[in-house]
């Protein structure tokens, strides 16, 4: 049987992911279906009450892959709970009776890249380890360079000259990175990417509101989870500034989490557990850079982000910032959180309007 791996949606990362798996398996790799309101309703429909956001649209991910030919399923752990819902993934998709292989990269709540490479290796017996690491690495260059390109637009995003354009610029380098799958090709259209931005950036620079993103990585990075929210910023020509991302987790995160600790230390004394710690520390940061705003997201019953809200209810009040607070479950209507946020930006807009008049 026709071997065809399938995986859950993350952002963009599909790209990275899609590429790696085509390199080193030697099998068809099917992208996940773009995550909407019936991929949710099918993992909420066979999903415990209790979990949260993530696991029932990684869930709806996975069905519908494997409705759609998939046999070969891909599932990452997290920092979190989330790092167990693998097992509990796979004995749900049997019990609903679908036949599949399962590459689980998860060993006792972390990522385990030996097991990723077992996995693979038995999709395709002729891999070896040095080919293996070559097509990792590749991968997370792609990564950075993905990241890195998204920074610099969600910096610069209100200073381009036409609307649009440079969301056309990250779809070009996407699309080419299928054709240019290698490190020295990835640098060159990162940085004729960057090049495209910077000669359409404007030449003056008006005052523009900045808003500041942080909480659960799911939400932040998958934005069909959070109703798309920074795409709604960005479209407002809002300058928008998030830390979280696979570069960060992959990568950054654990050489900065004594320095996130000590920051953060005034507020918590003790560390948070997953992406909490970091967070309280980054709006910290934004609101010592003169943010206007700041959002915090997360998924119904995210517990490291539950216990980070009061600390940022602390750090709002402390340092004169507003910060926005939505959670996010299948419940949840999109219109709702839509007038939230065009709320607190009209305030925001307010309130730099007055601060300027005072000043």
């Amino acid at each position: 049987m026709k071997k065809v791996i399938s995986f859950p949606n993350l952002g963009d990362y599909y790209v990275p992911i899609k590429n790696f798996l085509i390199k080193t398996s030697k099998c068809e790799v099917m992208v996940p279906l773009k995550s909407t309101k019936h991929t949710l309703e099918l993992g909420n429909k066979y999903s415990p009450d209790f979990v949260c956001l993530p696991f029932k649209y990684t869930l709806g991910n996975f069905i519908e892959s494997l409705d759609n030919g998939a046999n070969v399923l891909v599932q990452a752990g997290g920092g979190c709970r989330y790092g167990y819902y693998a097992e509990v993934q796979e004995k749900i998709l049997r019990d609903l009776g679908y036949k599949f292989d399962y590459i689980n990269l998860t060993n006792k709540g972390g990522f385990s890249l030996f097991k990723f490479y077992k996995g693979i290796k038995k999709l395709n017996p002729k891999l070896n380890i040095f080919k293996f690491s070559y097509w990792l690495l590749v991968a997370v260059v792609n990564i950075i360079y993905m990241d890195k390109l998204d920074k610099y637009i969600r910096k610069n995003i209100s200073y381009e000259k036409s609307k649009g354009i440079f969301m056309k610029i990250k779809e070009k380098f996407l699309k080419n990175v299928d054709n240019n799958y290698s490190i020295f090709k990835l640098r060159k259209l990162y940085k004729q990417s960057i090049t495209e931005i910077k000669n359409n950036l404007k030449n003056s620079k008006d005052e523009t509101l900045k808003i500041g993103i942080v909480g659960e990585l799911f939400s932040l990075m998958e934005h069909s989870s959070s109703y798309n929210i920074e795409e709604f910023l960005l479209s407002k020509n809002i300058e928008v500034r998030r830390y979280t991302d696979l570069t960060c987790l992959l990568i950054t995160k654990r050489f900065q989490m004594k320095k996130f600790h000590k920051k953060s230390r005034k507020f918590a004394k003790y560390l948070q557990g997953a992406d909490a710690t970091p967070n309280i520390s980054h709006s910290i940061d934004m609101a010592n850079e003169h943010f206007d705003g700041i959002i915090h997201m997360k998924p119904m019953s995210c517990s490291p982000e539950i216990n980070a809200v009061p600390i940022l209810q602390k750090v709002s009040e402390e340092y004169d910032i507003p910060i926005l607070f939505l959670t996010f479950d299948s419940q949840y209507a999109k219109g709702a959180i839509d007038t939230r946020i065009e709320a607190f930006i009209d305030m925001l807009q307010m309130r730099k309007e007055n601060l300027i008049n005072e000043g």
